[in-house]
């Protein structure tokens, strides 16, 4: 059983992973080397989880018994003793390899020692270590006390027990295990790229502008935030590298191919709502244009943009990335997808979705818009995913 949970890095990814391990009864060590980093976490918690008593969602004996079990230090020693180890910080191969290394003869031999990383190789990151057998991948979302998929990627040299301790963990933690090969991306990074990817190919064919795009795939699709107010949020650099990762991950695939309209927007600066202007202008007073409320422009955008999403799903499956429902599982409970991609294609029709794609092959005749063989093969079999 794990009792002791050590996270390495204490931002805000760090920081609520410590939350939600505390708050299912875990005894937590944050550590980050600096002390600044450490006292802005124990107040932020501090806020946090006063708002929530305010709001009645927990007791104030509730809070103190949270804040009791997380403990702040300077020092990876402190995390002897620990039964896993979450590392969040900096997204860096170089980087997390020599932290593992000098991590590992400070723990125990069955001190599971995992990563947080979003896209990098979760089997390079284990062969740092002396018994990689230990390593995985426990991929939170932003805010990990809100978001409830949490992506576990055991990697080649995984021991299923180490992989089965993991889940049933995350999961007595109160959240949702997707299970996914250890692959560029995972599942959400990987099945997202056209959400971002094809909303900025239609904006720089000149096919609708920004707000426009948006306000189709809210108003048509039932997405909760717009690509570009989604790539605003998240911050265009920080959109833009994942991109670029992925696209290089994959021996540079033309369908995770980065868009030099972000490149541009990041290297000027304009990285969304942290610097107050990205796609959208968030300075006080600012008036950004609206959107052209055109039905049928919209249905097309969604159309074109929702068949590369299903295309990318069905290809997860095809090559046995995760399983159907993990797949939809995780774009429902990792981004907040209105639908689970693959039963999306079932109610939009596979055949449909195959004619769209064809569709687009003819006009660009660019292999991203590569049909997915599973997708193929079950529209001649009249077949469906659930």
């Amino acid at each position: 059983m794990i009792h002791r949970v050590g996270i390495i890095g204490a931002g805000t990814m760090g920081s609520g992973i410590a939350q939600v391990a505390a708050t299912a009864g875990c005894e937590v060590v944050l550590c980050d080397l600096n002390q600044e980093v450490l006292d802005r976490s124990a107040a932020k918690l501090e806020q946090v989880l006063s708002r929530l008593v305010v709001k009645g969602r927990i007791e104030s004996e509730e809070k103190k018994r949270i804040q009791a079990l997380i403990s702040y230090s300077t020092s990876l020693g402190d995390l002897a003793g620990s039964n896993l180890v979450i590392e969040a910080i900096v997204e860096s191969l170089e980087i997390k390899t020599k932290l593992f290394q000098q991590l590992e003869p400070l723990l125990g031999d069955d001190c599971i020692i995992a990563t947080n990383t979003s896209s990098l190789s979760v089997a390079a990151i284990a062969a740092s270590l002396q018994k990689p057998e230990r390593c995985l991948g426990i991929h939170f979302f932003n805010p990990a006390p809100l978001m409830k998929l949490v992506e576990v990627i055991p990697a080649v040299q995984t021991t299923n027990h180490n992989t089965d301790l993991v889940v049933q963990t995350i999961k007595d933690w109160g959240k949702v295990v997707a299970l996914a090969k250890d692959t560029p991306g995972f599942i959400v990074n990987r099945v997202a790229r056209p959400f971002y990817g094809e909303a900025l190919r239609i904006l720089e064919e000149g096919i609708a502008d920004v707000p426009t795009i948006d306000w189709a795939l809210k108003s048509k699709g039932g997405f909760r935030m717009g690509p570009f107010e989604l790539m605003d949020f998240i911050g265009n650099d920080v959109n833009y590298t994942v991109t670029e990762t992925v696209f290089k991950a994959f021996y540079y695939d033309p369908r995770y191919k980065p868009s030099f309209t972000q490149k541009r927007l990041s290297e000027a600066g304009y990285l969304g709502r942290k610097s107050g202007r990205g796609y959208y202008n968030y300075a006080e007073g600012a008036v950004n244009p609206e959107p052209q409320t055109d039905d049928a422009l919209a249905t097309k955008i969604l159309n074109r943009v929702l068949v590369m999403l299903i295309n990318e799903a069905a290809d997860a499956l095809y090559l046995n990335i995760a399983s159907a429902e993990d797949i939809d599982l995780a774009m429902t409970k990792g981004v907040n997808y209105p639908k689970g991609l693959l039963a999306w294609a079932d109610e939009f029709g596979i055949a449909n979705c195959v004619d769209h794609l064809d569709a687009l092959y003819d006009t660009y005749r660019e292999d991203r818009y590569r049909t997915s063989p599973i997708l193929r093969k079950m529209a001649e079999a009249n077949q469906t995913f659930f």
